[in-house]
């Protein structure tokens, strides 16, 4: 890439960021390039469509999460690994007012071929070898799937978004969700 494309390229995420923590993952793509200082044109010779967009901005989240999930398969308690990084999940799922949507629509299978389901590919590996680390421990049932996990994480950032005035009720309703967890 070119000096000034990368430049461009950086400065689109960077407002990308900026305005999907604002406004939600909705923001204008016309106001992200013109913050960017940059056409709408450019905009979508980098990204192709907001999903492409959104999937660049969580990007680097994503690569955080999947480092930590990494250190916390050698965690000594399997269940309280596997506790950790779902709260963690619920933390990124809600920083930005729209995401929590957007990743349940894709776990639920719809828009498989975007960038951000590609993007989720990687989180269900990395949930998959906590969860069976955890269920071959006991300390989690069989029947449960990181599908299903994940959708659940989803849920309880959206309830969240959806109740500013309730700063808990993520942490409540994920205790309520793990305690069905256990075998």
């Amino acid at each position: 890439m070119r000096a000034d494309a990368r430049r461009n390229y950086e400065r689109l995420l960077t407002e990308a960021r900026a305005a999907f923590a604002e406004r939600g993952t909705d923001a204008s793509l016309e106001d992200v390039a013109r913050r960017a200082s940059v056409g709408i044109g450019t905009l979508y010779r980098h990204f192709p469509n907001r999903q492409a967009l959104m999937s660049a901005v969580f990007e680097d989240a994503v690569s955080e999460l999947l480092v930590r999930s990494r250190e916390l398969l050698d965690a000594p308690e399997p269940c309280s690994a596997l506790v950790t990084w779902l709260r963690e999940m619920v933390t990124h799922a809600g920083e930005y007012r729209g995401l929590a949507r957007a990743l349940m629509s894709v776990s639920a299978g719809s828009g498989s071929g975007s960038a951000l389901a590609r993007c989720s590919t990687p989180i269900h590996e990395a949930g998959g070898a906590l969860l069976a680390r955890a269920q071959e421990s006991g300390a989690v049932r069989a029947d449960v799937s990181i599908g299903d996990l994940l959708q659940l994480t989803h849920a309880i950032a959206l309830a969240a978004e959806e109740s500013p005035g309730d700063p808990d009720l993520a942490d409540r309703l994920l205790k309520l969700t793990l305690r069905g967890l256990k075998g």
